[in-house]
């Protein structure tokens, strides 16, 4: 899943593709480079973020989403919480809902992406964008975010949404300190029990950051690390900002595990 922010505040690509013309000229190269699902996002979730208006977010992503619709084989998601925002996405081709809340901020959302048949990722996140990062706790990370994964993978089930389209996401970074992020991380096979499609954004976060002690324009190689063991330990969607270099490290770290099957092909040494 290659990321398109088209804010202005994102903490790695803020205010690089507010025009939408470099948005979709960014988008066309991920998917050049690969990409499987094009992520559009128009209000930063980082930390500390703002929220955006209505008028304001659509303002941001439709002409985005237009422009892709017809020129690229992928499905486009929208990250947003918004229902109104989802809904003329999905009207103007978009096919796929991002929803960090996981349907608990609009009570519209659920019956919007139930009526359009749309796929959505349901995130794990304690607390707001605003205040998240303000002393999170857990007694038991890894049990409380596959409780909570579960009980939104059933209240969407009975919004009427299909549980083939539901993909979930442990949500590195919102409302989790270093220790609880990695801890989730040693964890994430477990979410296998779920028995749903496991998204991880680990793409350059902060606690990559701690770990690597970079700045955030640094951490490709503490990403391309995470997301090689992501593989390993069962995510299958990894939500990156560089496509093409972690095209590569999925590739490998694909091949190298029994579990999954490489293209289906045997390779020379």
């Amino acid at each position: 899943m290659g990321v398109v922010n088209v804010t202005t505040d994102s903490f790695y690509d803020g205010g690089r593709y507010v025009e939408p013309e470099r948005a979709i000229a960014h988008a066309l190269e991920l998917v050049e480079q690969g990409a499987d699902i094009i992520d559009v996002g128009g209000e930063s979730t980082r930390p500390g973020a703002h929220s955006v208006s209505e008028q304001d977010e659509l303002a941001h992503v439709i002409p985005v989403v237009k422009g892709l619709a017809h020129r690229v084989p992928v499905p486009i998601s929208i990250d947003t919480t918004k229902s109104r925002v989802a809904e003329v996405a999905l009207d103007c081709g978009a096919s796929i809902i991002n929803d960090v809340s996981a349907l608990r901020q609009d009570s519209a959302m659920a019956s919007v992406i139930a009526r359009s048949d749309a796929g959505v990722v349901l995130m794990h996140m304690q607390g707001s964008p605003q205040m998240m990062q303000q002393s999170p706790h857990y007694s038991d990370v890894v049990g409380e975010v596959a409780h909570f994964l579960d009980e939104r993978l059933q209240n969407a089930i009975r919004a009427g949404i299909a549980r083939t389209n539901i993909i979930l996401d442990p949500g590195f970074g919102f409302g989790k300190l270093l220790v609880h992020n990695l801890d989730l991380f040693d964890g994430l096979s477990a979410l296998a029990a779920l028995n749903r499609p496991i998204l991880v954004g680990l793409s350059r976060k902060a606690f990559i950051g701690k770990v690597v002690e970079r700045p955030v324009e640094h951490r490709e190689w503490g990403t391309a690390a995470a997301v090689a063991l992501a593989v390993d330990r069962g995510a299958h969607i990894m939500r990156v900002h560089d496509v093409a270099m972690m095209i590569d490290v999925v590739k490998m770290a694909a091949a190298l595990n029994p579990r999954w099957s490489f293209c289906g092909q045997e390779h020379d040494a």
